[in-house]
């Protein structure tokens, strides 16, 4: 199966119809799955270049599904759903989701959202980071071998400060590079993201490495 495959997780068949056909006319290969079981043993059994994900779904919930995605897997997810309230997309950002469609909408839309997603390229790692044993590949960062296993929010905020070492990030700027909702309520939100971050890092003794500047924000600093 081509690296380039997109699963799609829809339960209307004329959607999900319509979907499949666009994205393999543009060239890419594409799986449908009508139900969240369906959807999760398909992204288990195959690598996948990104999924589209509906919130509504006969077995469960979307937003359960892509937590559980993301026990397993960085794959980029984007949400399709009718729900427009902002709390729902910002509830689907910050459980790891990539990006947010709501219906009714262009397939077309859809589609340069999946070429946007899949052909994001990251910064190029400088010496000097490298050799810090902490890089990033593959929508995760690595220590050696090992990942560290980041939803995709925390790959981001990691990503932002990782690419800029010593430089102090405001927690509107690393909203902002997380791609969440931009509004003071759920500026505090950072903080849970980066002591959730802080974890997974001292399991390879690095937890010291992103370091918080008080009244301004948060800085890495490598080891």
């Amino acid at each position: 199966m081509t690296s380039q495959r997109i699963v799609v997780i829809e339960d209307e068949p004329a959607i999900a119809d319509t979907l499949v056909h666009v994205i393999e006319q543009a060239g890419l290969a594409a799986s449908w799955c009508a139900t969240a079981a369906q959807g999760l043993t398909a992204i288990q059994d195959e690598p996948a270049a990104l999924v589209l994900l509906d919130v509504g779904l006969p077995d469960g919930n979307g937003f359960e599904l892509c937590k559980q995605i993301r026990t397993f897997s960085t794959v980029p997810i984007i949400f399709l759903t009718a729900r427009s309230d902002e709390i729902d997309r910002v509830v689907g950002l910050e459980i790891g989701a990539d990006d947010y469609v709501t219906k009714p909408f262009s397939p077309r839309e859809v589609l340069a959202r999946i070429k946007l997603r899949m052909t994001k390229v990251e910064a190029p790692e400088s010496a000097a980071q490298v050799c810090t044993g902490l890089h990033a590949r593959q929508y995760d960062f690595y220590v050696g071998a090992q990942a560290l296993q980041l939803t995709a929010l925390e790959y981001k905020l990691l990503h932002k400060l990782h690419s800029q070492p010593h430089r102090v990030f405001s927690r509107e700027q690393l909203m902002s590079a997380a791609e969440m909702a931009n509004a003071s309520h759920y500026a505090r939100n950072i903080d849970s993201h980066i002591k959730a971050i802080r974890q997974k890092l001292k399991c390879h003794d690095l937890a010291e490495v992103i370091h918080t500047k008080r009244g301004f924000g948060y800085f890495y600093e490598p080891k």
